[in-house]
């Protein structure tokens, strides 16, 4: 699990693609703590296994789904990535509830500037526009942000300056894809609050469609 508080900027430094893709990532700067083989590590929001670890370097393999699901598949060498940590017993609880587990690809659709801010809108699609609300909660590249404006297949969020310095979100671009993960809450109330289908077998056999 993960809170979507990016811990540092990693750059790619190898892409390589034999029988499954292999990312290899540098920290910005050391960890505290090294990395060690078999952590949980977020990648841009995506959940990876650190395979290898030396000093502020590790190499994490990507299965071919996750690849198919999210932006990991496009990343070249000093392509740069927020880094996250899972989160340990004791740790601060600050974001909110991250899985690492990205629900689609967006796309940025505007980037206006708000005063010292600026707001970033992306097109997500209609299923996770529907499970999201405003001033809900909704992780972009592994970024815990607030909804501050939605439509019916879209999103925004307002940036301040430490987000924008800290990440790779200030870098996007209008047409950039961003992976997504919605609220795991308003996941689970959608599901919960969806209308159940009434057409059973007994119903059939009742109706005289089976025998």
């Amino acid at each position: 699990m993960f809170t979507g508080l990016i811990q540092r900027i990693g750059t790619v430094k190898r892409v390589s693609r034999g029988a499954g893709l292999v990312l290899e990532i540098a920290a910005d700067k050391p960890w505290a703590k090294p990395l060690e083989p078999g952590e949980s590590i977020a990648v841009n929001g995506v959940c990876l296994t650190a395979a290898k670890c030396a000093e502020s370097r590790f190499t994490a393999d990507v299965l071919r789904e996750t690849e198919s699901r999210t932006g990991l598949g496009d990343l070249v060498p000093g392509a740069k990535v927020n880094l996250e940590r899972a989160l340990r017993a004791g740790d601060a609880m600050g974001g909110h509830i991250v899985q690492g587990h990205v629900d689609c690809r967006g796309t940025v659709i505007a980037k206006e500037p708000k005063g010292r801010d600026f707001q970033l809108r992306v097109r997500c699609g209609r299923v996770l526009a529907a499970q999201s609300v405003l001033k809900g909660s909704i992780t972009i590249d592994g970024v815990s942000l607030t909804i501050s404006v939605q439509g019916d297949d879209w999103l925004g969020v307002d940036l301040i300056p430490t987000t924008r310095e800290e990440t790779t979100l200030g870098s996007r671009k209008i047409g950039d894809s961003v992976n997504l993960e919605g609220d795991i809450v308003g996941k689970y109330i959608a599901k919960a609050a969806a209308p159940k289908s009434t057409l059973t077998e007994e119903a059939l056999i009742r109706a005289g469609f089976m025998s």
